[in-house]
């Protein structure tokens, strides 16, 4: 009789283990899911943005180093080899494509361009959809964390070695007002 306790005990441990254990991978899929689209936004704005770059740079000359501050920010973004130094590269050139539209309310013949209504339009709908993704990023990976973090779940990812994932945050630079001045 105490075999058979044993057994089914033994048993119920053993599918607790495997449930929890696949809980975690198809959590941890879901936070590296969405990731990738929020891969698949930035692509996009990096796209447009050598295009927004050169009809901004027949209007506004003498506005190179804003310019600049563009494109450097894309570059480190491409360069970045880490999930946190791409969040970091992210953040920079968010507060760069602010002061490129601040900048622009300086040229009404620029705002006034078809080509850079269409793009900004474009841009500015893509800044959402980067937006969402991030938020619902976050949110996943909000509930993968916790299953890492709780009792009994933790016991299983720490004995498979699952490791909690960051939060996609805004830095102290976007917390601020953007100021341009001329």
């Amino acid at each position: 009789m105490w075999w058979i306790i044993l057994i089914v005990l033994v048993v119920i441990i053993i599918l607790y283990v495997i449930g929890t254990y696949n809980k975690l991978v198809v959590l941890r899929n879901r936070v590296r899911d969405q990731w990738a689209q929020i891969d698949v936004q930035l692509k996009r704005r990096f796209d447009l943005i050598p295009n927004l770059v050169n009809t901004v740079k027949g209007y506004a000359k003498h506005e190179k180093g804003t310019l600049e501050d563009v494109i450097k920010a894309r570059n480190t973004f491409l360069s970045a080899s880490t999930k946190e130094d791409e969040m970091k590269a992210n953040n920079e050139l968010t507060n760069a494509i602010t002061k490129l539209f601040a900048l622009t309310e300086s040229y009404p013949d620029l705002k006034a361009n078809q080509n850079f209504i269409d793009l900004q339009q474009e841009l500015k709908e893509t800044e959402n959809k980067i937006a969402s993704s991030r938020q619902f990023y976050n949110d996943t990976t909000l509930n993968y964390n916790n299953k890492i973090e709780m009792f009994p779940s933790n016991i299983i990812a720490n004995l498979f070695h699952f490791q909690t994932e960051s939060f996609f945050k805004a830095n102290e630079t976007e917390r601020e007002n953007v100021k341009v001045e001329f």
